[in-house]
């Protein structure tokens, strides 16, 4: 049976010219301001005020806005224009329109013009205020939203010693003042659309035109364009809904809430997404070694900002391989062990009642409802919680003889070296997979170990952020990257931008042996 009717040329025809009639502007403001009453039905929050701009024939006009969503200082304020503009009218006797009334306010606040129905709801909605004229099919939007909300502060998520201590706000806005402020270029661009079909949300991209990749800025654009959901509530909607991979673990954009963070990522050629409601900008393309840095590298001697990428690769490295490799060790592979460290494993081992993977999963799946406890709980005792609980548990675990002192420090050793990842949702990936290798070693040995290892670089190179091999500069190897990998180079080393995410082959720095033309006369004159 069919539950629906094929439609004709002729009803499509239909449909489409009844929908172009609802997008529109009447004429008469009465059909506008009741299509606005009938759609804003039982809303006390709309308030729709009517006034006279004219002594001529008593033209009617409105003015219309969401009571919660306005700052009342600046509502009051265009009221007090609006009875200053009435006053001129009848003194010059002039008719009033649009255009005349777009020309008297923009002066005073943010204003445009609309001639789509939809676009004045969403106008209406986003706190601003609405001008209709009878006659008109346009209307005037002048931006009148509250900024009561978060001021900015320091960073919670991503702290540093050195560096600019301001952090992003929900407000998209301020957002991108705090860009604008350290990237002063006409080229710095910023394109608005919405997305959810009931949120609205306003998103932001914004790039550097003569320094982002056109293909780039292109399929961002073109995947933002083609998301349909009903709301976007944080920048984690958007990063789920246009990645590469939607089943990988590993995230191909980079979240920050520094703006000198953004900013230095739109200089190397790179695409930020901005989304209201949140103090977290994406940025991409991104790499898999950038999850291991920080802003604060740059803000350091080279050498020490080197040993600490190193620091942190260990780290990852610790966190992902260390309980895996212990089981598989302990299980498989004792003779590799020394004689007396094995000795001493042994004697700890005696009297443990579990097997060593178990009592390994025991122990990691604690401390990660302990973090999580940490986590959830009210920031003044979430931290002493976690930290008491895993002193307390884990010394009592052996003191009982359920799980060995070694044992211990393999989890402790794991627990801290996750900490000094410095992105959130990297060191959440590792966590994960380390609880695979675990599985892997306690099953096959340093076989399975080293099987779940090189599935692991398989997928790493098949994965790719905005087309970009996630992989890069290592695979493939991409000229201007080096410098800023592994370790980092003196910034007059660093001079040229990563071939193949940016858009320019210009270079970012000058050669400090060059020597200018005025220099030379002077070494000639001496």
């Amino acid at each position: 049976m069919r539950f629906y009717k094929k439609l004709t040329l002729k009803d499509k025809k239909t449909r489409q010219a009844c929908s172009d009639i609802r997008k529109e502007i009447s004429k008469d403001i009465n059909d506008n301001i009741d299509r606005l009453k009938n759609d804003f039905a039982y809303d006390n929050d709309l308030v729709i005020h009517y006034f006279n701009l004219v002594n001529v024939g008593g033209l009617a006009c409105a003015n219309i806005y969401i009571k919660s969503l306005v700052d009342r200082n600046t509502i009051n304020g265009l009221s007090a224009e609006l009875k200053k503009l009435k006053c001129e009218c009848i003194n010059r006797q002039y008719d009033m329109n649009i255009d005349a009334l777009m020309e008297y306010f923009s002066g005073i606040s943010e204003a445009k013009e609309g001639l789509d129905y939809e676009t004045l709801c969403i106008d209406l909605l986003s706190g601003n205020t609405v001008f209709l004229i009878d006659g008109c099919e346009k209307y005037l939007s002048v931006d009148a939203s509250s900024n009561e909300g978060r001021s900015v502060d320091e960073s919670s998520a991503q702290t540093v010693i050195r560096g600019p201590k301001d952090g992003f706000t929900e407000k998209i806005n301020s957002n991108i003042l705090l860009i604008r402020k350290r990237i002063k270029s006409k080229d710095l661009k910023v394109e608005y659309l919405n997305v959810g079909s009931i949120t609205k949300t306003k998103v932001g991209l914004m790039y550097i035109q003569r320094i982002a990749k056109d293909e780039i800025v292109q399929e961002l654009r073109t995947r933002l364009n083609k998301i349909e959901i009903d709301g976007v509530l944080e920048s984690g909607y958007i990063e789920e809904l246009i990645k590469d991979d939607r089943y990988s673990i590993f995230p191909t954009f980079l979240s920050s809430e520094k703006p000198d963070s953004v900013s230095a990522a739109l200089l190397e050629g790179k695409v930020a997404i901005l989304v209201d409601g949140t103090p977290y900008v994406l940025t991409a393309p991104a790499l898999m070694i950038e999850f291991l840095q920080s802003s604060e590298d740059y803000y350091h001697h080279f050498i020490i900002s080197s040993m600490m990428r190193l620091l942190r690769l260990l780290s990852f490295f610790l966190t992902l391989l260390v309980p895996g490799t212990y089981i598989a060790v302990t299980l498989f592979h004792q003779e590799i062990i020394p004689t007396p460290l094995l000795i001493s494993l042994a004697a700890q081992r005696e009297g443990v009642p579990f097997p060593v993977l178990l009592e390994a999963l025991i122990m990691e799946i604690t401390f990660e409802i302990l973090r999580e406890a940490g986590i959830r709980m009210p920031r003044a005792i979430g931290s002493a919680v976690s930290i008491v609980g895993a002193l307390v548990l884990g010394q009592a675990a052996v003191d009982a003889g359920i799980i060995s002192a070694f044992m211990v420090i393999v989890v402790s050793i794991t627990a801290i070296s996750s900490f000094a990842i410095p992105n959130y949702e990297m060191s959440n990936t590792i966590r994960l997979i380390r609880f695979v290798l675990m599985l892997l070693g306690g099953m096959f040995g340093l076989y399975g170990v080293l099987m779940g290892l090189i599935v692991l670089v398989l997928h790493l190179c098949k994965l790719k952020s905005v087309t970009v091999p996630y992989l890069t500069p290592v695979a493939p190897k991409v000229k201007g990257t080096i410098t800023d990998t592994l370790f980092r180079f003196p910034l007059w080393k660093m001079k040229l931008r990563p071939i193949g995410i940016s858009g320019t082959d210009e270079p970012r720095t000058g050669d400090n042996n060059t020597v200018s033309s005025g220099q030379k006369e002077k070494q000639e004159l001496r």
